[in-house]
């Protein structure tokens, strides 16, 4: 059985679409549709039903899909073994810069430990930049704060977001709040906007940075607020208290993106252990908790 057509199977099963798939297999979405026709030839079956708003697996699809995941793992395997990745497997991960710092070094020494083979590549960026890199096929992994519904995006949990100060700032010295943000197309840009659009307060993008270092500098100095979560408030920084009349944020929400059809053992492990720190952090609301919040 020809190991690429269940890789396309996989990865369209998963993705939930052609064209989705076909950017993380580097494929025209022609190409990919017809892999998996010539698989279906082969099955005797139809595996998806396609309609013009979803493509979803029939009953032989779904019987084959734990079967083609098996079959790509112990291919994976069998490559491993045999010596011919002789440099070692590369997992390519996109986060920004705060979960990094946040989740890396616990998960770094860890996974070496038990996979001294694999290479990693870190890709920081924002978010929104970081998921279409992963839908273009460029990166294996990706945790990002979701700016909207996607097909690979798994859920992780919520984080609050925050107002923070400079520890001897304070905000009646301010007659228009001065703001150090991320650009355009950051969620946390976006919700600060908006809350503030609700307040009477005035306020103005003073400095503008994709870098963590280029927002906190002028936060530390006393020169601008911003937002994050609690896990990423700078040394030298407090959170503005809800008593101090700055509007509230409200939460983003947290996912986990993983290559469909990657099923080698070291990159499970790898994102499995990814998962677990992440929801073990403890400032992060699990949906469980979110669902019984009302």
């Amino acid at each position: 059985m020809d190991t690429d057509l269940l890789r396309a199977f996989v990865t369209v099963a998963e993705c939930e679409g052609f064209s989705a798939a076909g950017k993380i297999l580097h494929r025209t979405q022609s190409a990919v549709s017809l892999q998996i026709k010539r698989l279906e030839d082969q099955m005797g079956e139809s595996l998806f039903e396609r309609t013009s708003r979803s493509v979803v697996l029939t009953t032989p699809g779904g019987r084959l899909l734990p079967y083609a995941r098996h079959i790509l793992k112990l291919q994976d395997e069998a490559h491993r073994v045999m010596g011919v990745e002789r440099q070692g497997e590369l997992i390519r991960l996109g986060t920004s810069e705060e979960q990094a710092s946040t989740y890396l070094p616990e998960l770094l020494p860890r996974f070496a430990a038990l996979h001294p083979e694999v290479r990693l590549e870190v890709m920081c960026g924002i978010s929104g930049s970081l998921v279409h890199d992963f839908q273009e096929g460029l990166l294996d992994a990706a945790l990002v704060v979701r700016h909207g519904p996607t097909q690979t995006g798994q859920l992780l949990g919520r984080e609050p977001m925050v107002w923070v100060v400079a520890e001897g700032a304070s905000l009646a010295d301010w007659e228009t709040l001065p703001l150090a943000l991320n650009p355009e197309g950051c969620i946390f840009r976006a919700h600060a906007f908006a809350a503030l659009g609700t307040s009477e307060w005035r306020w103005d993008v003073r400095y503008s940075s994709q870098s963590p270092t280029g927002i906190n500098l002028p936060v530390q100095a006393g020169l601008a607020a911003t937002v994050k979560t609690p896990r990423s408030v700078p040394d030298g920084c407090r959170i503005v208290g809800d008593d101090e009349g700055l509007p509230p944020l409200g939460h983003v929400e947290i996912e986990l993106h993983r290559t469909p059809g990657h099923a080698s053992d070291a990159f499970t492990a790898f994102c499995d252990e990814l998962e677990a720190i992440v929801t073990g952090n403890a400032a992060l609301e699990s949906f469980d908790y979110v669902a019984g919040d009302g």
